[in-house]
C-alpha cells in the first residue's frame, strides 16, 4: 500500500488514551455496547461501569483518536451561537433548561476529577464574550436581556488587557472552565477498565442489528457484539440513513496554538461576536511558558479546499490582540455538526426500541458529551431524566424551518456533480500529495498522487448516500459535504457517518 502523508495533529495528541487496548478479536456478550469513544462514549461508558454494568466501547480508530482530539475543548455552558439566538428559537423554558445541562456537564466533569484526583488541567475561570469591531454594542444588549430571561449570570465590563481592545465592551460570565481533554478521558478509560468495561480500538462497525430481545454489533472483520442494547456515539450516526443528517450539517473549524510567555494573557476563555467567531484559550507548555490556542474561521465541509489563508486569517487575528506571541506550535482541523436548534440529539432512537443514540455537537461537543452521560444510562436503567426532552432526537423544530432547508440545499446542489465536468483532465496534472475528481466516461474518480509518485483512484462516490467528495489539502483526506464523511486517499473510512470505503476505481 502507498504511503499516506499524515493528517494534522493537534495540542492533545501526544497524551495516548488507552496504549494497551486491543482490537475486538472474538464473538463477545454484553450489557451495553457502546460505539465511539470520544468524551460522548467514554463518559456514557463511565457512568454504566460505576452502576455496575458490563460495557464494551468500540471505535474504528485508536481510542479518543476522533473530533474530541480535535477539540479545543472550551467547557463554556453558554450557548455556542448566542443567548439570544438560543431564546428566540427554542423559548425561554427550553432554553433554560438546555442551559442548566449544559451547566450541570460542567459541574459533573469537576466532581469526577475530584473524585479520582485527575490531573488534566481543570479549573474554573471566567468567559469573555467581546465585541467585534463591526458589531454594535445592541448585540451584547441582547446577550444580557436573554440571560437575564434564563438565570445565567453575567456582568458587563469595558476595556480588555489585549492589544487594540482597551475600551471594548464586554460580557463575563464567571465559572466557566478548561481542562486537558485527552488527560481526563485517560483516567476516565482506567477507571472503566478497573470496574471490568473493554476498549476495542481499530475495530470499525458496519452493521448495527436490533433483535427482539436484544442487539448485534457486526464488526468489519466479521466479529459480532450481541448486548442488551446500544449507544451510537460516533461523531455522525452510522446507523441511520435519514434521520438525523437531515437535521444537522457538518462544518469545519480550524486551530493554532502558539507559545505564549505565561502571565501575559489572563487566563480565561475569550470568544468575539463574529459570525463565525474566533475564540481563545490557555493550556500548559513546556519550560515555564503556556500555549495560546486560537480558533475559528469554519466553513461548511467540503466547499472550501483553502486551509492556508483560514490559518492566515487565524494568525493575523490573534496577533493584533497579542502581539508578543511565540512560535507557532501546531495547527489543526476537526468537524463540528450544527443542528437546527442548537442542541443535541440525545436518546432513544426514533425507530428504535435498544439503540440510543447522541449526535450534534454544535461546537458545544465536550459539554454536549457528558450531558449524553447524563441522560442515557438513566433511560436505560427506565429511569427518569430531567434533561431528556431538550435533546429528544425526535425533535424536528417548526421555527427553524429555513435553516432546515438551506442545510440541505447542499445535498441537493452536490447531486450537480455527476453531471459537472472533471477537475482535471488527466492524472499527470497532479503533484505530490494532490487529490483532484477525475471524469471517467459517465463516473467521477478520486485521484491522489502519493510522494512516491504513484496515483491512487478510487470512487469519488460517498459509500454512506452517494454525494460526491470533495479533497481536502490540510488534512489530506476526502471530505464528504453532505453529510460529514471522511476518507484517507485510499478510501479508507476516517469519519462515519459512512461505513464502507470508497472502493477502487
Amino acid at each position: 500500500m502507498t504511503a499516506m502523508k499524515e493528517r494534522s495533529q493537534s495540542v492533545w495528541m501526544d497524551v495516548e488514551v488507552a496504549p494497551e487496548a486491543e482490537p475486538l478479536s472474538q464473538d463477545t456478550d454484553v450489557e451495553i455496547v457502546v460505539v465511539g469513544s470520544g468524551i460522548a462514549g467514554l463518559s456514557i461508558a463511565y457512568e454504566l461501569a460505576e452502576k455496575g454494568v458490563s460495557v464494551l466501547v468500540i471505535d474504528r480508530g485508536e481510542i479518543a483518536g476522533g473530533m474530541t482530539s480535535r477539540t479545543t475543548a472550551h467547557l463554556a455552558p453558554i450557548c455556542d451561537d448566542s443567548l439570544a439566538e438560543l431564546v428566540s428559537k427554542r423559548g425561554r423554558d427550553a432554553a433554560r433548561a438546555f442551559q442548566a445541562s449544559q451547566a450541570a456537564a460542567v459541574d459533573r466533569i469537576e466532581s469526577i476529577v475530584a473524585r479520582h484526583e485527575i490531573d488534566c488541567e481543570f479549573r474554573r475561570l471566567d468567559g469573555i464574550l467581546f465585541l467585534a469591531p463591526t458589531d454594535e454594542e445592541t448585540v451584547l444588549d441582547d446577550e444580557v436581556k436573554a440571560a437575564a430571561h434564563i438565570a445565567v449570570d453575567v456582568m458587563r465590563g469595558s476595556g480588555l488587557p489585549l492589544q487594540g481592545l482597551h475600551a471594548t465592551p464586554y460580557l463575563r460570565y464567571p465559572e466557566q472552565a478548561t481542562f486537558h481533554p485527552l488527560k481526563y478521558l485517560r483516567a476516565l478509560c482506567d477507571v472503566i477498565s478497573a470496574k471490568g468495561g473493554r476498549l476495542h480500538p481499530r475495530s470499525a462497525v458496519e452493521e448495527i442489528e436490533e433483535t427482539e430481545d436484544g442487539v448485534t454489533v457486526r464488526a468489519a472483520n466479521g466479529i459480532s457484539v450481541t448486548a442488551r442494547h446500544a449507544v451510537v456515539a460516533t461523531n455522525s450516526p452510522i446507523h441511520a440513513r435519514y434521520a438525523y443528517h437531515t437535521k444537522q450539517a457538518p462544518y469545519r473549524t480550524y486551530a493554532m496554538a502558539f507559545e505564549i510567555e505565561r502571565g501575559l494573557v489572563n487566563d480565561a476563555l475569550y470568544w468575539d461576536t463574529l459570525d463565525p467567531y474566533h475564540y481563545v484559550r490557555l493550556t500548559g507548555g513546556s519550560d515555564g511558558n503556556d500555549l495560546l490556542i486560537v480558533g475559528g474561521e469554519d466553513h461548511k465541509t467540503g466547499e472550501d479546499d483553502n486551509a492556508v489563508e483560514r490559518f492566515a486569517a487565524l494568525e493575523t487575528w490573534v496577533k493584533t490582540l497579542v502581539p508578543k506571541l511565540g512560535r507557532e506550535t501546531h495547527r489543526w482541523s476537526g468537524q463540528v455538526m450544527d443542528t437546527l436548534d442548537f442542541g443535541a440529539y440525545i436518546g432513544l432512537d426514533a425507530d428504535s426500541k435498544r439503540v440510543y443514540v447522541t449526535t450534534g455537537d454544535s461546537g458545544q461537543g465536550i459539554t454536549h458529551g457528558v450531558v449524553a452521560s447524563l441522560i442515557i444510562p438513566k433511560l436505560i436503567a427506565d429511569e427518569q431524566s430531567e434533561y431528556a426532552a431538550i435533546y429528544d432526537p425526535s425533535r424536528t423544530p417548526a421555527k427553524r424551518f429555513g435553516a432546515f432547508v438551506g442545510e440541505n440545499l447542499t445535498a441537493v446542489s452536490n447531486l450537480a456533480q455527476y453531471v459537472m465536468p472533471s477537475e482535471i483532465t488527466s492524472v499527470d496534472e497532479l503533484k505530490q500529495g494532490e487529490g483532484a475528481i477525475l471524469r471517467d466516461g459517465l463516473s467521477k474518480i478520486a485521484a491522489y498522487r502519493a510522494d512516491s509518485g504513484e496515483v491512487v483512484k478510487v470512487s469519488a462516490v460517498c459509500t454512506h448516500l452517494g454525494c460526491h467528495v470533495k479533497w481536502n489539502s490540510f488534512e489530506q483526506c476526502w471530505d464528504c459535504p453532505c453529510h460529514g464523511s471522511h476518507f484517507a486517499p485510499d478510501g479508507t473510512v476516517l469519519n462515519g457517518p459512512a461505513v464502507k470505503p470508497l472502493p477502487p476505481a
